[in-house]
């Protein structure tokens, strides 16, 4: 099979490579609020609240997810452009093993201790019932999340990125049509809109599962030796993602909990919207550092300077391209996701609103800081990616949390993300310069 990593690149040839991890992620993205838009519009803004105030469990999840995978697929990646194909492959299939023995082991643990989770993370009586059904039900699907997440890396390592993208469409169909049999006419509520995410997840692990027992496919499932040591090197360096959804996780409850005192239940259900919001307009960063990681990774471990100076100069231009559209997109249209979840004039509908035209400046600076930290992962440095991403998601987070609410009120409370990404991009911009040398970019 051609290996499309080695491929030369353009400025057009990158964007089309991209193009079905990008899709991917929009596409996931869009299928995620239209499960928030069911809650909302469906059950209730209690229990689109309590979605929120869960989800730092399922930001771990994924973190867990996303740092094997991101770390993993560089190692990976790097093997297969040095041509040691058997060793990647066996890197590989540890990986996936581990993957499905930590979803089984948070799986237990999380539904064993589910009740002082629920509370630990701000859960009030009147939110509890639908926090507990939710949170019951994506537990017990935890492995198949971390399969799923596993997946979308490493179809795009293999050179399978439009599968990908197919695997997903098809997920957020499935995932949809569900939302609206087990919701609306089955009246199961909040269960229903669990239970529809976990069956759309399902469907791009059983196709993964095809793609990798193939051994006519570049990458696929191989006998030998468990390499621990792969292991603890892709955790090592897909720390940083990992240290973002914790951080996702950290600073979703201090919204909840900031937004609770300013506003009640109503704020934590605008926190909630908004984050939504965030979800889509940044999904196509994700989306498309996901997709050049491994061109990145690989050229990297060929030793192939030119095609890696192409490739970064490439994408930031597309990057910087991307902000201006994410922007413009969020102030044009931000009535219209509001209203997405709730109804026009209302209360929600005008704190979500108002604060959704603030955080959206946001959307012309994360772009590059997303790709940044993403590129460090590539070249295997996970140290520079997880100093960045903990300052980004976590440091600046929590100093303007503390600091910004007290001086501005609900305000400050929007800014205090816009605010981080300032400050990050100022040290990721330091790191650049103070790597370009080493990594000939």
């Amino acid at each position: 099979m051609d290996n499309s990593l080695g491929k030369k690149v353009t400025f057009l040839s990158l964007i089309k490579y991209t193009f079905p991890t990008i899709m991917m992620m929009l596409f996931f993205s869009l299928y995620t609020i239209i499960d928030g838009m069911f809650i909302s519009r469906f059950v209730n803004a209690d229990a689109l609240s309590a979605t929120n105030i869960v989800y730092p469990v399922i930001n771990i999840l994924l973190g867990l997810g996303i740092m094997l995978a991101t770390g993993g697929s560089a190692i990976v990646a790097k093997l297969m452009g040095e041509g040691k194909n058997k060793e990647a492959r066996e890197s590989f299939t540890s990986l996936i093993t581990t993957s499905i023995v930590v979803g089984i082991t948070i799986a237990i643990v999380g539904i064993i201790f589910i009740k002082p989770i629920i509370y630990a993370l701000g859960s009030t009586e009147r939110l509890y019932s639908y926090s507990f059904d939710y949170l019951f039900i994506m537990l017990a699907f935890s492995p198949v999340i971390m399969l799923k997440v596993f997946f979308d890396y490493f179809l795009v390592t293999a050179g399978h990125p439009k599968l990908g993208l197919l695997s997903s469409i098809l997920g957020g169909i499935t995932n949809i049509i569900l939302d609206y049999i087990f919701i609306i006419p089955l009246g199961m509520g909040i269960k229903g809109a669990a239970l529809a995410t976990c069956i759309g997840y399902t469907l791009p692990c059983i196709i993964g599962i095809i793609v990798f027992i193939n051994k006519k496919n570049i990458l696929y499932f191989e006998k030998g030796k468990f390499r621990s040591s792969v292991i603890i090197k892709s955790c090592s360096n897909g720390i940083s993602e990992m240290i973002t959804q914790i951080s996702s996780a950290v600073t979703t409850f201090l919204f909840n909990i900031v937004m609770l005192k300013f506003l009640g239940e109503n704020g934590v259900a605008a926190i909630t919207i908004v984050l939504y919001a965030q979800f889509l307009m940044v999904s196509a960063y994700l989306g498309f550092t996901s997709g050049v990681a491994p061109r990145i990774s690989y050229n990297y471990g060929k030793d192939d300077r030119e095609q890696l100076n192409k490739i970064v100069k490439y994408s930031f231009r597309f990057i910087a391209i991307l902000s201006v559209i994410s922007f413009i997109l969020s102030m044009v249209f931000s009535s219209t996701i509001v209203t997405l979840f709730t109804e026009r004039g209302s209360e929600l509908y005008h704190i979500a609103l108002s604060g959704f035209k603030i955080f959206s400046m946001t959307f012309l600076i994360c772009g590059f800081n997303i790709f940044t930290s993403g590129m460090f992962t590539a070249f295997s440095n996970g140290k520079i990616s997880a100093i960045l991403s903990t300052l980004r998601t976590f440091v600046f987070f929590i100093i303007g949390i503390l600091i910004l609410p007290s001086l501005l009120g609900v305000n400050g409370v929007w800014l205090v993300v816009p605010i981080a990404e300032c400050a990050t991009i100022v040290v990721g911009l330091v790191y650049i310069l103070k790597y370009k040398k080493v990594y000939h970019y």
